[in-house]
């Protein structure tokens, strides 16, 4: 038993094998995983997740042996294609190409075209780092070629679920932002402050309160034994007597 469960876990790190059929997604404006490792003979499926996208390989960046793949632009269901030949993928999205919509396959082992310089559009992760993993997530850090001077796209930022390149202005863009946050804080904290003073003011002096209680009295609003009542709790400080 102990050694059939190590021989399982060792086959979670392995890369796809030609019986499987790995998934690559196709969302809004990413494919997931951007990076993928599988065994000559795989068959991988290209799925639309939402939106109308392609999965087309760049002719010049792949494997001198190998045809290039093209599923034409689709908005549901799915493309195959079964990867023969050794050597590195790269591929495109047709309508999402220029906002960097692009990933990486390596069948077997790294090598080809697409080794010998970085992806035009957008980041793909290291060849050696898709071997390792055997599949990296869209958004992760790991292995980034870096062409585009921005990393791999994370989730939530930008485009598509992630996308941060060399092509956004970063920190810079989102300055009048940030300057409309602090100035509303600003606002609300004046208000708070005002608010807060108004609260602070002092209560009608004793003085006039009991100049108020005596006129009630002299104008017979109210009798003796109420005006004495009304004066010692004013004295006291437990009455309000101008009520």
């Amino acid at each position: 038993m102990l050694g059939a469960g190590a021989v399982a876990s060792t086959g979670l790190s392995q890369p796809a094998s030609a019986q499987e059929t790995p998934v690559v997604k196709m969302g809004n404006n990413y494919f997931d995983p951007i990076g993928l490792h599988v065994e000559p003979g795989t068959t991988v499926r290209f799925e639309i997740a939402a939106g109308a996208h392609s999965a087309t390989a760049y002719e010049n960046r792949i494997p001198s042996d190998a045809s290039a793949f093209d599923s034409g632009v689709i908005s549901s269901g799915g493309f195959e294609y079964t990867f023969e030949e050794p050597g590195t993928y790269d591929y495109y999205c047709i309508p999402h190409k220029t906002v960097g919509m692009v990933g990486r396959i390596v069948v077997g082992n790294p090598g080809g075209p697409a080794e010998d310089s970085p992806i035009p559009d957008g980041d793909v992760p290291e060849s050696d780092a898709i071997v390792e993993q055997g599949a990296i997530a869209y958004g992760s850090s790991t292995g980034g070629d870096g062409n585009s001077g921005g990393g791999m796209r994370g989730p939530g930022m930008g485009s598509g679920p992630g996308m941060m390149n060399g092509r956004s202005n970063g920190w810079f863009g989102g300055l009048p932002f940030v300057g409309g946050a602090l100035g509303m804080l600003g606002l609300v904290g004046g208000l708070l402050y005002w608010a807060l003073g108004r609260g602070d003011a002092p209560p009608e002096s004793d003085n006039s309160a009991m100049e108020t209680l005596q006129r009630r009295y002299a104008r017979g609003e109210i009798d003796e034994e109420e005006f004495q009542k009304r004066r010692e709790r004013l004295e006291t400080g437990r009455e309000d007597a101008s009520r």
